[in-house]
């Protein structure tokens, strides 16, 4: 029976890669689908034998955990430099477009409060 291990929708290529080369190091016999150009089928990385797929989860789980502190540990990085921010930190890097946006969320809000509301 084949096992799905991991859907790759939404997943970037390097994460991907990483992947391959964790499973091929390991020996892991994986296959790949693809994911499709317009999201119907998720694509994703499948194992035949239970015995494998056992493995294979353990090693992504030992994966997922090293690769978000690696993640986290590059977010601390760049808040600590500068380089990401919450909102304001974005209003003063791109104001015109910061401003645009929140003028599309209130015009969105507006429209859709709109029929609710008796003036």
């Amino acid at each position: 029976m084949t096992n799905h291990l991991m859907n790759l929708r939404h997943v970037p290529d390097d994460e991907a890669d990483e992947i391959r080369e964790l499973f091929e190091t390991h020996n892991v016999s994986y296959y790949e689908t693809p994911p499709s150009r317009w999201g119907i089928s998720m694509g994703g990385f499948w194992v035949h034998d239970n015995e494998e797929a056992q493995r294979a989860r353990e090693l992504l789980q030992t994966y997922q955990k090293e690769r978000l502190q690696r993640q986290r540990d590059a977010y601390e990085e760049d808040l600590a430099a500068g380089r990401v921010g919450g909102f304001w930190h974005r209003l003063r890097r791109k104001p015109v477009t910061t401003l645009a946006a929140c003028l599309a969320i209130v015009v969105i809000l507006a429209l859709t409060i709109a029929p609710f509301v008796t003036l």
